[in-house]
């Protein structure tokens, strides 16, 4: 005789459609937004639960405060380079968190180097995250003029990538 399985999560929602806690799918959905994450998929037994967000949202900036400065709230300057990277019309940035590599595998040549030309949706390197490979393409034609990263590197969410020209 087959037993159920028992409730994933600690809340007391449940969806009509039987014994899955309604507090487990709010909490992947989260986690996935929190992380920047276009999916997320967790499986416990038989259960096999997957949340996908496509969204093109981007929230407005928070307002400006009205304060004095002083020289106690002044902000640190930045270093110049990393803003003029992050400004560049061309700059390509991660839409995500994750590990970044430049090559297919190991022993493969690198999608793109150094003054590579690249067209309108070419794939410019892979970012994991959750043991997913995601591929990033070129939002525009043109010559890579500067990768910003290393193979194997650890990225942010916004963090510039490369430059095309």
């Amino acid at each position: 005789m087959n037993e159920p399985a028992p409730p994933l999560g600690e809340g007391s929602k449940q969806s009509p459609v039987g014994q899955i806690d309604t507090s487990l799918i709010e909490a992947l959905a989260e986690i996935a937004t929190r992380l920047g994450l276009s999916e997320i998929e967790v499986q416990h037994g038989d259960l096999k639960i997957r949340v996908s967000r496509h969204s093109s949202f981007i929230p407005p900036p928070p307002a400006a405060q009205n304060f004095k400065m002083t020289e106690e709230t002044a902000p640190l300057r930045p270093r110049s380079a990393e803003v003029k990277q992050e400004q560049y019309p061309g700059t390509v940035k991660s839409p995500m968190v994750g590990t970044v590599y430049l090559r297919p595998s190991p022993e493969t040549p690198a999608f793109i180097e150094t003054g590579s030309v690249v067209k309108a949706g070419d794939k410019l390197l892979l970012i994991e995250a959750m043991k997913t490979f995601n591929e990033i393409i070129a939002p525009a034609s043109g010559t890579v003029t500067k990768i910003l990263i290393e193979d194997g590197q650890p990225v942010e969410f916004g963090q510039p990538l490369l430059i095309i020209e």
